[in-house]
């Protein structure tokens, strides 16, 4: 990501500028809206990530146009339209890969109860800017005014080369005057570009009013930390503490959708923080803070919640270490976050000062999958998060590579898909400042990677099935489809985790003793 600090000191007009130039679109539109006696502004996060140099292809727009003249003016332009949010003056478009939300100019009122507004049109974008969540998103361009667009009649389109150097406005300083004086369009009553510049995350109007209209914007506020990497302001922290019971408020989905953006921000260790410090977390992941366990002098031992802050910290920089594309893994953040979940309440004081919190994994595992539920997290997530859990202590049986190939084969196994998780996990829960006995663990872990890899080439262990299949089965025992076979797979399958793979002659002089140990008589053989 670009430094937010470094990109928000260039000028504007070269951002507005590579934005005229890269995305087209906004040209095109603008110059429809234009025609037709309308303004059209890019507004909140497309203008904020166009100055941090992080634009994507979903843009946001702000227009006095109404819903209906909206999609007149984007019928038969865009490849795409839909009006699922036109009553809340919403029109989204789809043209030349970029997805587009159309918005008519809000003055809304919100009851304070839930956190949908009675939907009120404004007149002006002053107005419309000063009901955003934060300043950074309180800023807005005038495509128009900017030059984007030849105001009478000009063809500014793409294929016209409305937007590009030599085209009919030339892109900057072309026939159309370029981007021009910023002061004619580029809107910023509440110090969103020095907030920018600052890192700095405040809202328009105070943070309690803003945060009573919508309650949401406290997880956003935590979500920006993690993403950006702002700092709130201390007025933005206070509100947030004092009302961090108003996100009871807020639709369990909506939290679900923010927790998962800010966990795979850039730093989520930061927005977490963020949300234990404010008294957020009690509300939405009560498990983390029943981490900050009191440690009482006599009984030392790692203080679990900031353990797994940097255990988190740790798998981040594993994962983009292995994931060059910059993709987060929410499934492996998630786990390193919860893994000791289980801690406090299997802690026990041990006689002569020590402290134990045997199979904290077992009880930790039923809490993450219990807690991803009521989030509303997809069943996969809530699956490989808890798997991960369950698992993440199963190494430090190991010992100094004492496993039998049985073992290793079990833990491959038990681990499946999720194996090159579970290997970071395994390596971000080491966090002990003895650098002997950290080096000791990276070389344990090492070995059994490399034990791993081997038996992966020998045997395919990745598909770990009996060496016989459900039809072979049935013809050798005579017995037709049911629970039998089923217990008969299941014995050949533990059968070749503990030995590997097996002949197809003593795979099945295996079964054939199985089957008289219960009694079963196969047919004779020919």
């Amino acid at each position: 990501m670009t430094d937010a600090v470094d990109a928000a000191r260039v000028a504007p007009q070269e951002a507005v500028a590579t934005l005229l130039r890269t995305t087209p679109v906004a040209a095109e539109l603008a110059a429809r809206f234009a025609e037709a006696g309308h303004r059209l502004y890019l507004v909140g996060g497309s203008v904020r990530d166009a100055l941090l140099g992080r634009l994507g292809t979903d843009l946001d727009f702000t227009t006095d146009a109404r819903p209906p003249e909206v999609l007149r003016l984007v019928r038969g332009w865009a490849e795409a339209v839909w009006d699922t949010g036109i009553e809340f003056g919403t029109i989204g478009a789809a043209r030349h890969g970029a997805m587009l939300e159309i918005t008519t100019f809000r003055a809304d009122r919100y009851d304070r109860v839930g956190r949908n507004p009675e939907v009120v049109y404004g007149d002006d974008i002053e107005g419309d800017l000063v009901r955003r969540d934060f300043t950074v998103n309180a800023m807005a361009v005038d495509l128009v005014a900017a030059g984007s667009v030849a105001i009478g009649g000009e063809d500014t389109s793409a294929e016209a080369g409305g937007v590009d150097a030599g085209g009919a406005c030339g892109g900057v300083g072309g026939a159309c005057g370029g981007v021009g004086d910023p002061a004619t369009w580029f809107v910023d009553p509440h110090g969103g570009l020095a907030a920018l510049a600052a890192r700095r995350l405040d809202t328009p109007a105070t943070p309690q009013e803003s945060f009573a209209d919508d309650p949401l914007r406290m997880l956003r506020a935590a979500r920006f930390v993690a993403q950006l990497g702002f700092t709130p302001a201390p007025r933005v922290v206070e509100a947030m503490t004092s009302m961090a019971d108003e996100i009871k408020r807020i639709t369990v989905e909506r939290v679900q959708a923010e927790l998962a953006k800010l966990m795979c921000g850039t730093t989520p260790r930061h927005g977490i923080e963020l949300l234990v410090d404010t008294g957020l977390a009690d509300h939405i992941l009560p498990e983390v803070p029943a981490m900050r366990l009191e440690i009482d002098e006599h009984h030392q031992h790692k203080d679990v919640y900031r353990h797994s802050l940097v255990v988190l910290d740790q798998a981040v920089e594993l994962e983009r270490r292995d994931a060059p594309d910059g993709k987060a893994d929410l499934v492996l953040r998630l786990a390193a976050l919860l893994h000791d979940i289980g801690k406090p309440d299997t802690r026990r004081f041990e006689s002569g000062g020590g402290v134990s919190f045997h199979h904290h994994e077992v009880v930790g595992a039923k809490m993450t999958r219990r807690r991803l539920r009521e989030l509303r997290f997809p069943k996969d997530v809530i699956e490989q998060v808890s798997q991960l859990v369950y698992l993440h202590l199963r190494f430090h049986g190991y010992g100094t590579g004492e496993w039998t190939d049985s073992a290793v084969r079990r833990y491959v196994t038990d681990a499946g898909p999720m194996l090159s998780r579970l290997h970071k996990l395994v390596r971000a829960d080491c966090t002990t400042r003895n650098r002997r006995k950290a080096n000791a663990l990276q070389r344990s872990y090492d070995d059994l990677e490399a034990r791993i890899a081997r038996l992966l080439a020998e045997e395919d262990l990745k598909r770990v099935r009996p060496d016989l299949d459900g039809n072979a089965i049935m013809e050798l025992l005579g017995v037709p489809p049911g629970p039998l076979v089923g217990m008969a797979w299941k014995h050949l399958k533990e059968l070749r985790l503990d030995r590997g793979p097996l002949s197809r002659q003593e795979a099945e002089e295996e079964l054939l003793r199985w089957a008289a140990d219960q009694g079963i008589q196969p047919p004779e053989r020919p």
